[in-house]
C-alpha cells in the first residue's frame, strides 16, 4: 500500500524513480511508494519534470497540481498533490494500480 500523507497544503504522493527506462509508465508499489519510469536521464532536473507530467496524466490532474517537494537528486521523492482530497488521490492511485496489474 502507498504511503499517502495529508497536510494543509494537500497530500503528499511517496515516489520511487526510475530514470532513464525504455518507456514513461507507473510501474507499480515498491516499499510503500509509487514506482515510476522515466525515459529522461537523471540530469538538470529532467526526470523530475517528467515524472511529474506522468504523475499529472495518470492521476487526471492539472500540471500545476503535482510539484516536487524533496528528493530531486534522490531516487525516493516526495511530490506534493494539490486540488483534490486524499480519498479521491487514493481513489485514482487505486485506479492506476489496478490496470497496471490487469495488465492494461
Amino acid at each position: 500500500m502507498i504511503e499517502l500523507r495529508e497536510t494543509e497544503d494537500g497530500a503528499i504522493l511517496p515516489v520511487r524513480a526510475a530514470p532513464a527506462a525504455r518507456r514513461d509508465q507507473i510501474a507499480g508499489q515498491h516499499e510503500g511508494m509509487l514506482k515510476v519510469c522515466v525515459t529522461q536521464a537523471a540530469e538538470k532536473g529532467k526526470a523530475n519534470k517528467a515524472i511529474a507530467q506522468l504523475l499529472a496524466s495518470a492521476l487526471g490532474l492539472r500540471k500545476g497540481q503535482v510539484t516536487l517537494l524533496s528528493g530531486a537528486t534522490a531516487r525516493d521523492k516526495r511530490f506534493l498533490i494539490t486540488g483534490i482530497s486524499l480519498a479521491e488521490l487514493k481513489s485514482r492511485l487505486d485506479t492506476v494500480l489496478a490496470a497496471i496489474s490487469n495488465g492494461k
